[in-house]
């Protein structure tokens, strides 16, 4: 093959933290490297997420005295996994994570910190860590050093850490005067920090970054991946790449034929990006990629908030505080309780996705039941505390009457909430469990934290208000089939030269586990970061093969 002056070492396809320290790692160690975004802005998913990564053994949390081990982390893994997660894969990710915030540090400009006291999501299995130290998120980044890269990311300017917001156990709130230094001096945390610094890593070591250009298809040659085809504003292109390809494009949960085709249950009012169609799935199956982990989901409850902007009509609001805080419950289309609703996102997939043997779905519809007080204390879905409920929600003056309006049976519905009650009464929910883990009080009414009433609270000052809640997803988890250096396996077991994955483009490394608060992005940062890496080190074998080919 002839390559063309501007062939590249390798194509990295998709600008998310996996696909940004993809190809910061392998331009860090001497390859020439371009990114590709299909979309008009970089970022991906990663740029609306909180930034938050779960990194076990880290080195913040050592220096805060939170103690930890790479020992823990994987027993903590293990004890999730039903078996399901390759012991190659988890010893990958937690033996490295260390090793990636130090190279962070040393070679690029993205800098982390620790979120303190963010309890894993099952801190009470082996290895479980109830006091956190595993959660980091990105430190503040200013925007200003973008230059004409500063309007390109997805989302919008969001001037807080994660430790600054409520989830992270802050107020929420910015003094005015630092608030308006971080507007001044575009400074902004979250996960457009992780992508802007990333991305001015990604600026200085020369690699090229371009949107606006879809990848489509993979280019063979004797078996090995050379290169993309691409859709571009103008027209189709090849672009080679002598090393390879390394797919980051995320997942395929706005693809409607594959979400059919692979996701265990339903998913509904998508919170991610609209450009997570699948693209490197499709790519790979093409050429006879092993998959895995399709059937599962970074599973996320919402409530469909009506949004006159969003194509749809509405915009899946993230459930998070608002169902763990004291007086309210979740019930089914029975009327009844059916899981402990301060569990983790993640961990409600379970549950709404439970058929039954007339294959309806038992707990999808569900609604968040509350009261009065709870809107008095607590307000939710954007609304502040005491101000009133908006229109669509729906509210009633009695239990019964609130059943009506739901179509659910009443004399059940009265039942729960009696049974509620009583268990707030006695101080434990016997039933579910609700605020017996580290985790579940983190999440509720930090005036009583760390105790259960930080989540228990009576249902009985009327008016009564109920909300439909959905099942969604951060993105799907499934993918091609790894090694532990993202080399992409075929259906043979065999690897595919010159294709790696990484992120939500590859089968999940941890399966359907998502150990704590970053539980996707941490793997994405790691294996973006080892796939880089790796791709960079086949380079001299490469180009002694390219040498040959050309004589």
């Amino acid at each position: 093959m002839n390559f063309a002056p501007s062939t590249y070492d390798f194509v990295v396809l998709g600008t998310g933290a996996a696909g940004l320290i993809a190809a910061l790692s392998a331009a860090d160690h001497g390859a020439s490297v371009l990114v590709l975004e299909k979309g008009d802005k970089i970022g991906g998913s990663t740029a609306l997420s909180s930034g938050v990564a779960w990194i076990p053994a880290n080195k913040y949390a050592a220096a805060a005295g939170f103690p930890d081990s790479q020992e823990m982390a994987l027993d903590y893994l293990a004890s999730l996994s039903h078996d399901l997660v390759r012991p190659e894969m988890a010893e990958a990710f937690v033996h490295s994570g260390p090793e990636m915030i130090d190279w962070l540090e040393d070679r690029t400009p993205l800098r982390l910190k620790l979120v303190p006291g963010f309890p894993d999501y099952h801190p009470e299995h082996p290895g479980g860590k109830p006091e956190g130290g595993r959660s980091v998120e990105p430190e503040l980044f200013s925007f200003g050093e973008l230059g004409e890269w500063a309007d390109r990311v997805v989302g919008h300017p969001r001037h807080m850490l994660i430790t600054e917001t409520a989830i992270g156990g802050g107020t929420g709130f910015l003094e005015d005067d630092v608030d308006q230094k971080r507007r001044t001096e575009k400074i902004e945390g979250l996960g457009r920090a992780m992508v802007g610094a990333l991305l001015k890593g990604c600026l200085d070591k020369g690699v090229g970054v371009r949107t606006h250009t879809r990848a489509t298809d993979l280019v063979l040659e004797d078996g090995k991946v050379r290169g993309v085809i691409c859709e571009t504003v103008a027209g189709t292109e090849t672009i080679n790449a002598r090393g390879g390809v390394i797919i980051a494009t995320g997942g395929f949960e706005r693809d409607t034929d594959l979400v059919k085709a692979f996701l265990r249950g339903p998913v509904e009012h998508l919170t991610g990006v609209p450009t997570n169609t699948g693209d490197g799935l499709r790519m790979s199956m093409r050429i006879g990629a092993m998959l895995g982990a399709m059937r599962e989901a970074w599973w996320v409850p919402v409530v469909a908030i009506p949004d006159e902007t969003h194509p749809e009509g509405k915009r899946g609001h993230l459930v998070e505080f608002e169902r763990t805080m004291p007086r309210s419950i979740m019930v089914n289309r029975y009327g009844v309780r059916f899981t402990n609703e301060a569990a983790s996102d993640n961990d409600l997939g379970g549950p709404f996705h439970h058929l039954d043997t007339h294959f309806n779905w038992v707990n999808n519809p569900c609604w968040l039941i509350f009261d009065q007080e709870y809107v008095t204390q607590y307000g939710g879905f954007g609304i502040p505390a005491g101000r009133e409920m908006p229109g669509w929600v729906t509210r009633a003056d009695s239990i019964e009457a609130l059943a009506s309006e739901l179509d659910i049976p009443a004399a059940a519905f009265q039942e729960t909430v009696a049974k509620w009650n009583a268990a707030v009464q006695g101080g434990r929910d016997e039933e579910f469990g609700r605020g017996d883990s580290a985790h579940d009080v983190w999440f509720g009414d930090r005036t009583h934290y760390p105790t259960r009433q930080a989540t228990l609270g009576p249902i009985d000052q009327g008016p009564y208000y109920a909300v439909q809640v959905h099942i969604s997803t951060l993105g799907t988890t499934g993918g091609p089939q790894t090694t532990a250096n993202c080399e992409v396996i075929d259906v043979h077991g065999d690897v595919i030269p010159g294709l790696w994955a990484a992120g939500n483009a590859m089968a999940s490394p941890t399966r359907m586990i998502y150990g704590g608060a970053g539980g996707s992005l941490g793997p994405a940062l790691v294996f973006g970061y080892r796939a880089g890496r790796h791709a960079a080190s086949t380079r001299a074998s490469t180009a002694a093969t390219t040498e040959q080919e050309h004589r």
